[in-house]
């Protein structure tokens, strides 16, 4: 009787949960048998390392074989335990020494041939390996995404034959590298032209972390001006990039290693589901908002998307987070983004446009502006019109307006005062630190009381322009809120105050 116990890491939604491997052998008629939740292709995994087994050169044992994936209540899928399974039965067959198995970990698909293939969510399983004090074996494929954890000890190896000659201290396998990571020139904020309160809004937007709608006609810049967002925040820190690739890296759509280090701007088109936008699927995956997840999600021609796919952004835009449950799976993905959007103001585009070409009738409007619900709206901090430029304007020797970087050293000086200050951005202040933080002289909050009342406002929309108040007080470098900064963030409300007149 042979029993070897190896270590390997499953997948669920952005975790990589340890998965211990036990491999036992018995006396009995040649049999494998595979438990702990197998699904088909983990239970398909014994014609392959049976196939890759003999290909190295090795005996496959003729007994009875029975390889436990635990723990047993969690689903296992993939080919991720190939690897870990063919080193099990090795060592329990007495074929390969046990003595070094336990500091290592070993993540690959085989193929018949004993080469070692790649698998997804490498990057969170290398980071859940550092944690252990393991060191990881990976594919080469799979190398230099795992080498992104700094805190593991990353080797590769191309076959199963290497794999064994390394455990026997007759081969040393290569330390992954990381690639360099690639700086991409972002779009220049100096390209809009004019468009003075909507370049505000935007500052204000970067600073503070707020929510942004922009509405205009066709062609106003709104699309140009949100692709400029990322060209004025902040660079992300280390952890806050690793946790960005961590969740690209399980999407299965790919993690860019060249550009890894940058927020991600998404921007699906309108006709994505809800699924699409928050996860799901029978093996639950992220969805847009957590691929966006440190960055930007930009959603072009809001009310043309599906009522069902917008309003299921209400609970992450308030808790960063969103849960996918399925009948035996539950995950949590995170989904701490800056929503941008952009609307045209009527089915045609051009009402208020001093053309007069609109020829929609206010029913029409109403029904539109109607597609995007009050909860919704009222969870957008910034409201801004987006005017057609007259063609002076746009020029080509026309005065261009301050660029990225000038911008982006104001949002950093406000973002450190909000850092020094309580330890996050405007935006995500809680109830407490908006009152301790967001006072407001006497005059004042009559003001934003009588906004309240005109408006019809929610207790929600207060504290956002709260919030928003504060954020245009840091960027101009002042203590406390005063009534300009008050009276700028009420006005940012504009699209409630069309709903104000359209009820009266």
């Amino acid at each position: 009787m042979g029993l070897a116990i190896v270590h390997s890491r499953a997948r669920v939604g952005v975790r990589a949960p340890d998965v211990r491997v036990e491999v036992h052998l018995a006396g009995g008629l040649p049999s494998m048998n595979i438990v702990g939740l197998p699904e088909a292709a983990v239970r398909e995994a014994k014609d392959r390392v049976r196939a890759a087994i003999q290909c190295a050169q090795f005996e496959f044992p003729a007994r009875r074989i029975t390889v436990n994936l635990a723990p047993a209540d969690l689903p296992k899928d993939g080919g991720r335990y190939d690897l870990a399974i063919a080193l099990g039965i090795l060592a329990a067959s007495g074929q390969l020494s046990a003595d070094g198995l336990e500091a290592w970990e070993f993540l690959g698909e085989l193929a018949l041939t004993g080469e070692i293939r790649a698998v997804d969510g490498v990057l969170a399983a290398a980071i859940a390996v550092g944690q252990a004090g393991r060191k990881l074996l990976v594919a080469p494929a799979n190398g230099h995404e795992a080498a992104l954890a700094c805190n593991v000890e990353v080797r590769t190896a191309r076959t199963l034959l290497e794999v064994c000659a390394a455990l026997d201290a007759r081969k040393e396998l290569p330390l992954a590298q990381a690639l360099p990571c690639h700086e991409t020139r972002q779009a220049d904020l100096a390209d809009v032209r004019g468009q003075v309160q909507a370049r505000r809004a935007l500052e204000i937007a970067a600073a503070g972390s707020h929510h942004l709608l922009f509405a205009g006609s066709p062609g106003s810049g709104k699309t140009l001006l949100a692709s400029r967002l990322c060209g004025i925040l902040p660079e992300p820190s280390q952890a806050e990039a690793l946790e960005a690739a961590s969740i690209a890296s399980a999407s299965g759509r790919g993690l860019d290693l060249a550009h890894w280090r940058q927020r991600p701007f998404r921007a699906p088109h309108h006709t994505a589901s809800a699924v699409a936008l928050v996860g799901g699927g029978a093996d639950p995956r992220p969805g847009e908002i957590s691929l966006a997840h440190h960055g930007v999600l930009f959603l072009d021609e809001l009310p043309e998307w599906s009522r069902h796919a917008l309003e299921v952004l209400r609970e992450p835009l308030e808790s960063g987070s969103v849960t996918v449950s399925r009948a035996a799976r539950q995950c949590e993905f995170p989904a701490r983004f800056q929503l941008i959007a952009a609307m045209n103001p009527c089915p045609c585009g051009w009402a208020g446009d001093p053309s007069g070409r609109c020829l929609c009738n206010d029913e029409a409007i109403r029904r539109y502006r109607a597609r995007i619900s009050g909860p919704l709206l009222e969870r957008i901090d910034l409201h801004v019109e987006v005017p057609r430029l007259p063609a002076t304007a746009l020029r080509h020797d026309a005065a261009p307006g301050e660029s990225s970087a000038v911008v982006r050293a104001r949002v950093l000086r406000a973002r450190r005062l909000q850092e020094a200050r309580c330890g996050t951005t405007n935006a995500r202040l809680d109830q407490a630190q908006t009152d301790a933080h967001c006072r407001l002289a006497g005059r004042d909050f009559a003001l934003l009381e009588r906004a309240v009342e005109s408006l019809q406002l929610s207790a929600r929309s207060l504290h956002r322009i709260l919030r928003v108040a504060r954020t245009i007080a840091d960027l101009a470098g002042c203590e406390s809120i005063e009534t300009p900064h008050l009276t700028e963030a009420i006005g940012y409300r504009r699209l409630e105050r069309g709903r104000e007149r359209a009820a009266a």
